[in-house]
Formats: C-alpha cells, structure tokens, sequence
C-alpha cells in the first residue's frame, strides 16, 4: 500500500518512509493512521524551510547593512598624497639669502597612479604661516618639493616666495590640508625646546 498522509482530513502522500498498515488506518477511522492528522506535503514542508531560511539570510544582510556609519569611520584611510621628505634646516649659513632660504622644503609624494587636483591644498606649521596650492596638478606616482624661499613654479618645484625661514629647525609641525579643510597628513620632528632660525 502506499504511503499517505491526511491534509484537514483528506488522504494524501505520507511523508514516513515505512508503509501505513491496515490495522493502523482502520484506527485512525477513515484513512489516515494519525489522530485528526492535519499535515502538509512533505514538498510544503521543504518549501516551508526554505522560506525560513531565506528570511534568516535577509535578516542577516539587514543587520549588516544598518551597522553605524561610525564604524567605517574608524578604518584608517589610504590618503593619495602623503609627506614624503622636510628639509627644515637649510643646510650652510642662515644668512636669509635666497639660496638658503630655498633650500629649506618639504617634499609631497602622490602614492597612486592617478593625478591630485591640489588646488586649493594647504601647507601649514605650528606658528600659522600657510601656503596655498594654486592651479597645480600632481601627477600620478611624481614628487614635488615646496620651497621657501622666491622662485618659478615647475611641475616638480613650488616656491613659498617668502623673504624669511618658516620651518622650525628643532621642532615643528608640517601640516598638508584639502581644499575642503580636511588633513591629508601631517610630520612631526624635534623637541620641546625651541629655536628658529
């Protein structure tokens, strides 16, 4: 005999592998071996678990994506251009010169291959003297160097144009910004004592 099962009491495929005797469905009293057997088919219940496990998968995406936006904030991010280099103490005599004063820099890497739009950056140090990237264009994986003192602008030099040292031999801060205000990076270097040129 074939198995079967009871759906709201009518007969229909049993789910149990082992066949339904006669003495078991003359018990159940009208066909079916189990007491007032409401059952699904078993491809329902298949279908059933399916259903719950795709709700469970959806949940799980769900929590994912509703995560604070803070925690993605935490990661460190790659920035593009970094401080590679400073040359704070011009080296010889600090004599103001324009030769001296040029051979105090700091020197910017764009890390990727792709080109910086750095107008509008900023270079800045601990006492607030600023210098402003005009129209200039990083190119990808190239060094420039921003100079103090008074000179032409190439793709690879810049010139502060100032008639004095601005980087602090022992100690300061060489701070680089967007143009949004935001940094990009920054390089520490002496001590706490202080000493200008």
């Amino acid at each position: 005999m074939a198995d079967r099962v009871c759906v709201r009491g009518r007969p229909g495929r049993h789910p149990h592998t082992a066949p339904t005797s006669p003495s078991a469905l003359n018990a159940g009293g009208g066909g079916c071996p189990h007491h007032l057997g409401d059952f699904l088919s078993a491809s329902a219940s298949v279908t059933a678990h399916r259903l719950a496990a795709a709700a469970l998968a959806a949940g799980a995406l769900v929590s994912v994506a509703t995560l604070p936006a803070s925690a993605a904030d935490h990661r460190p991010a790659r920035e593009r251009v970094e401080i590679s280099a400073v040359q704070a103490d011009s080296p010889g005599r600090d004599d103001r010169s324009n030769r001296s004063l040029n051979k105090e820099w700091v020197e910017l890497t764009n890390t990727t291959r792709q080109s910086v739009n750095l107008d509008g950056w900023t270079l800045s140090d601990d006492s607030g003297h600023r210098y402003t990237f005009e129209h200039y264009r990083l190119a990808g994986r190239a060094t420039v160097r921003i100079h103090t003192g008074v000179g032409r602008d190439t793709r690879t030099d810049l010139y502060q144009d100032r008639r004095a040292y601005v980087w602090n031999n022992d100690r300061d801060t060489a701070t680089l910004r967007n143009d949004h205000g935001r940094l990009v990076d920054d390089s520490s270097w002496g001590h706490r004592r202080g000493g200008r040129h």
